[in-house]
């Protein structure tokens, strides 16, 4: 089901009436059920969110994000309780050998570098060596095909954006488009993850022990091209720099981009729960592949 993305920015109070969500603002107050919203970001340091409201959201698997002074997103808010038999997943996930993880790390990889080829071929109309890093990943990565590649992708990226900047995460612009459309990204994923009753912490190659999100970050990494591909469309429609309502609205659309399995099509938020449902299953044995779609047909 495709679910709604709620971007407060302004003073607004959201508490609940009747078992839906009530957001009131200075100028209107609209009613929502609340089993239709998939993400509610907060960006405004006078919104009120009641326990009521906040219960609500998380029963029905909605992530609540909230940013920073910097605009970005600085913490995430998901549901502990998001599948029936979750206790099972978590064994299962915790079980898993580093053989199997080195495996889904290598597949994640592979789809990273491929999908980052197939943009640059879109941006630049000309082939690129990406396609063939992506043949050379081995088990876990340890050749680091992906760093490789993404020192390729970067220069080529910047390149084609008449930019003289680098990839960084404090850097210049657009590294901060870069940043929030990332982080929309990791609170999309996180969400889906938990759905599927898997526990965000333990990654399958991010091991950070203050990464609270390490299993986000593992399985965001092929998703990343829908962001990058957005950056550069909007670098070259404007001049502009600044993170405003209508540059965020532009990455929240990402949410619903469409993206394709095979005959089918799904919005991205449906298509990351069916990425994060087969990694549930190759925890459990039951398949040897994760199911990634393609993000352009």
């Amino acid at each position: 089901m495709l679910k709604r993305t709620i971007l407060l920015e302004n003073k607004t109070s959201v508490s609940t009436k009747h078992l839906q969500l009530v957001i009131k603002t200075e100028l209107r107050e609209s009613t929502i059920p609340a089993e239709d919203v998939g993400y509610l970001v907060i960006d405004h340091p006078q919104v009120f969110l009641s326990i009521p409201a906040m219960n609500l959201l998380v029963e029905n698997n909605a992530a609540i994000v909230v940013c920073g002074n910097n605009h970005l997103p600085n913490g995430m808010f998901l549901n502990l309780n998001s599948h029936y038999i979750q206790q099972e997943i978590f064994r299962n996930q915790i079980e898993a050998t580093l053989p199997l993880k080195k495996q889904l790390w290598q597949q994640t990889v592979v789809e990273k570098i491929a999908n980052q080829g197939l943009l640059l071929e879109k941006i630049t109309g000309e082939s690129n060596s990406l396609n063939f890093l992506a043949s050379r990943v081995l088990s876990g990565d340890t050749s680091n095909m992906e760093g490789v590649a993404a020192n390729l992708y970067w220069r080529a990226f910047f390149e084609y954006s008449d930019l003289k900047v680098k990839r960084e995460r404090f850097g210049d612009f657009p590294n901060n488009f870069l940043n929030y459309g990332y982080a929309i990204l990791r609170a999309a994923t996180a969400r889906a993850l938990s759905g599927s009753g898997l526990l965000n912490t333990l990654g399958i190659h991010h091991r950070n022990k203050y990464n609270a999100y390490a299993l986000a970050d593992d399985m965001m990494e092929p998703f990343r091209p829908l962001v990058d591909e957005k950056v550069f469309e909007l670098i070259k429609m404007s001049d502009n720099q600044d993170l405003t309502s209508a540059v965020k609205v532009e990455f929240l659309k990402i949410l619903t981009q469409t993206v394709y399995f095979n005959e089918e099509k799904s919005p991205l938020m449906v298509g990351l729960q069916k990425t994060a449902s087969s990694l549930q299953q190759c925890f459990t044995g039951e398949k040897k592949k994760l199911n990634f779609p393609k993000l352009w047909n």
